[in-house]
């Protein structure tokens, strides 16, 4: 199976499945950044389908568009989102049903959506974590495929929780992809 990482940031993510020996056939960013320079410096093709419209009249559709037809020049099999910060509508689940990872800085189906760790700090719990599941049309709603729970310390703020779950992230999403892929 041909895997992409499709990511918007850092590629501490896509340096994680890198380590852990998993084969990527392309990355894919929706903007530039330092993930983009990762993929180069493996040997990892890589491309930019720069998304440069964040109004809210975005045309996500026609963004999506561009990056499955991307994903199918590729002859992609599986798509992990790694840090991807655009949400992509309907026509990449039709492309690739059930074929969409995602990993998710809370313990869903709490705290879905981009602020989970805050929200999480904000509602008093005790415990959070991180979950690898099969994206879907609705953000953060689609079936999980693994979770680790990360206890809240008593002098955790956003930053130093969500590096402890970043931690977790790092060797959950690699583990989960290689067991998909059967390798």
């Amino acid at each position: 199976m041909r895997l992409a990482v499709l990511l918007s940031g850092s590629g501490t993510l896509l340096e994680a499945i890198l380590a852990d020996g998993t084969p990527v056939a392309v990355v894919l960013a929706d903007r530039p950044c330092r993930g983009l320079d990762v993929a180069a410096g493996a040997g990892v093709p890589a491309e930019l389908v720069e998304r440069t419209d964040f109004s809210l009249g975005f045309d996500r559709g026609g963004y999506t568009d561009r990056v499955v037809k991307a994903l199918v020049a590729h002859e992609i099999d599986l798509v992990a989102m790694a840090g991807f910060m655009t949400v992509l509508g309907p026509s990449a689940f039709d492309a690739f049903p059930g074929r969409i990872l995602n990993t998710h800085p809370a313990l869903l189906p709490s705290f879905r959506g981009a602020h989970a760790v805050r929200d999480a700090l904000a509602a008093g719990v005790k415990v959070t974590g991180c979950t690898v599941h099969v994206a879907t049309a609705e953000v953060d709603a689609g079936p999980i495929l693994a979770q680790e729970a990360v206890p809240v310390l008593p002098d955790d703020d956003e930053a130093t929780l969500h590096e402890r779950i970043k931690a977790v992230e790092r060797r959950l999403y690699p583990n989960t992809i290689k067991e998909i892929l059967g390798s």
